[in-house]
């Protein structure tokens, strides 16, 4: 745009300043910075990750970190310098979201060191909250979104921002045979499997077992009532990052509704019209099926085919007139003649 930091401030008066080291600045959801340096070199060295720290000049030269092509082809994501995350904590999201994003890249021993050093240090606690959740959906749209989650934990940096999960790793998803792995791991498997399903089907992945980490230690490896527990979790969670407010309706129907959802063959017609109703209303049929099968694997083939069918044939219902404007009473006999219409297809 042609301006300094300084022009920019003056113009953008509500534009919030989140660089420590140099001028970046908050501004509408997007993200400003300028040089950093007095050369290009300089600029470069200051960035976040070496495999970003190129230019390219109007000759057509290129200017590049010390290390950027080197990590370019081993797909290295490595801190520009030991300064890079500590000038911008938010850089620690930033490079949990690129990994999910970047098939085959993984992190450089010194990133997984920086990124232990700034959690230990409480840095990430400053952050402007919105800059976490803009990182977290562009993660939630990657190809390997649980690889989010798998390296904020392994660093110890899922505190303050998914307090929720922090300490998951160490928790059983569920007794033998029909887990083995833990419930960030599972999580992460979970979220891996939405992955191309959409950021509201992948952020529903994360949230839907909340609940089993706050399961007392002596019932585990069972997570009785995780379901209801988890509402709750999802909805603070979602909250604290300032996400849009059906991403957050979103979280607590993965983790209220889940369980149900997965049992949909064997409910009740009531239950199952009640279900798909409340699932319809939100405009999460699809979602919530997709969690179910991605949560359950072959054991839940043809759900969501079934609810999709089941739904149409309760929307095809119409209400008599004789029915109709009738407040409550109304609702009731609606209910009633799509229960009659499912009991038909059983």
């Amino acid at each position: 745009m042609g301006a300094d930091a300084a022009e920019f401030g003056e113009r953008f008066p509500q534009a919030l300043p989140v660089g420590k080291s140099f001028p970046v600045y908050w501004l509408r959801g997007d993200q400003f910075a300028f040089l950093r340096g007095a050369s290009v070199d300089e600029d470069l060295l200051a960035r976040d990750f070496t495999v970003n720290a190129m230019a390219l000049d109007e000759n057509g030269e290129i200017y590049a970190h010390p290390r950027a092509l080197e990590d370019l082809d081993a797909k290295a994501l490595r801190p520009c310098s030991a300064r890079s995350l500590s000038d911008d904590p938010l850089r620690v999201f930033r490079a949990a979201r690129f990994l999910a994003q970047l098939s085959g890249f993984k992190a450089h021993p010194e990133l997984a060191l920086a990124m232990r050093r700034e959690a230990a240090l409480g840095e990430l606690e400053g952050i402007d909250a919105e800059r976490v959740g803009v990182e977290l959906r562009k993660a939630l749209q990657g190809l390997r979104p649980g690889v989010f989650l798998r390296l904020l934990s392994e660093t110890g940096c899922l505190r303050p921002w998914f307090e929720e999960l922090a300490s998951a790793a160490d928790i059983p998803a569920g007794p033998l045979p029909y887990h083995d792995e833990s419930v960030l791991e599972h999580t992460a498997q979970v979220m891996d499997r939405l992955a191309g399903q959409g950021e509201l089907a992948v952020f529903m992945g994360l949230c839907h077992d909340l609940g089993k980490t706050v399961t007392p230690s002596d019932r585990w490896p069972s997570h009785h009532g995780h379901d209801r527990l988890g509402e709750e979790l999802a909805s603070d969670m979602a909250l604290r990052l300032r996400l849009p407010s059906r991403m957050e309706a979103a979280g607590r129907t993965a983790a209220r509704w889940h369980m149900t959802a997965a049992r949909y063959k064997d409910l009740r017609t009531g239950t199952r019209v009640d279900l798909l109703s409340r699932l319809h209303a939100l405009k999460l049929v699809r979602e919530t099926f997709a969690l179910v099968v991605a949560d359950r694997g072959a054991k839940a083939a043809g759900l969501l085919e079934r609810a999709q069918a089941d739904l149409d044939a309760m929307l095809a219902v119409r209400l008599p007139k004789a029915d109709r404007n009738r407040g409550a009473a109304s609702g009731e006999r609606l209910r009633q003649l799509r229960c009659e219409a499912l009991a038909h297809r059983r």
